[in-house]
């Protein structure tokens, strides 16, 4: 039997603390210098590359039976991780902004609420939380290495972040009618402790996140907004 995780433990305590210290990590080797950069830059895009295919190569370790929610790489932090592997690479400006709105207001949330029931030294464990600090640590790196800020109008990128988080929404409903899923959590709560139990049942809850995310957004924002007679420090495409 795999050990058991216990959200707010002190296995998960330790795992947040390892997970920020590797993100720290690597900003710091990304502020050395050019070639230290794309080091950094190189590891965190095959983190969140391949964060799907270690994940699934962890959670088969388990024996338990597996289903369409976890073989299908449709929940919101797999699909941010994608973007954010994708943003790293190409430098796209929507790519940096979903996983800077994605990364601080909605991957960050599982990481303080995990949906896994196994704990350390677990495969599924350890995939689970480099997954999720891969996306988080991206979502840190634009604007501490490269530099990039939100632009003005301040409302207008947490605004996109949101109609396409809504747009993810749409999608995951769908398809969780079309095959009895449950990405997005827009079927119901996850079964581990989260922010979701205090915002009423569903569809209620759904309604709640809208405004949760649109104050994220907006607050996340805050900090990075480009200053009025700033230069742009990075070109973004």
């Amino acid at each position: 039997m795999p050990p058991v995780f216990t959200p707010f433990s002190a296995m998960h305590g330790w795992a947040l603390v390892a997970g920020f210290a590797g993100i720290a990590l690597l900003i710091v080797l990304g502020r050395r210098g050019e070639k230290q950069e794309r080091i950094a830059r190189f590891i965190l895009a095959l983190l969140c590359l391949s964060a799907f295919g270690y994940t699934q190569a962890a959670w088969s370790t388990v024996h338990i039976e597996h289903d369409l929610d976890s073989s299908l790489p449709l929940h919101l932090c797999d699909l941010a991780a994608f973007i954010a592997g994708f943003a790293l690479i190409t430098g796209k400006r929507l790519l940096i902004t979903l996983t800077y709105f994605w990364g601080l207001a909605a991957t960050i949330q599982a990481l303080a609420t995990p949906a896994i029931s196994v704990g350390y030294p677990h495969p599924a464990f350890i995939a689970f939380f480099v997954h999720h600090f891969a996306v988080v640590g991206a979502a840190f790196y634009f604007p501490i290495v490269l530099g990039w800020r939100v632009e003005r109008p301040w409302w207008r990128e947490p605004l996109r972040a949101l109609l396409l988080a809504n747009a993810y929404l749409a999608v995951a409903m769908l398809v969780n009618l079309w095959l009895g899923t449950n990405f997005g959590f827009a079927s119901r709560k996850p079964v581990n402790p989260s922010l979701l139990d205090h915002m009423g049942p569903w569809p209620v809850y759904l309604i709640w996140m809208q405004v949760l995310a649109a104050v994220l957004f907006s607050l996340v924002a805050l900090p990075v907004l480009r200053r009025r007679t700033a230069a742009a420090p990075v070109p973004v495409k």
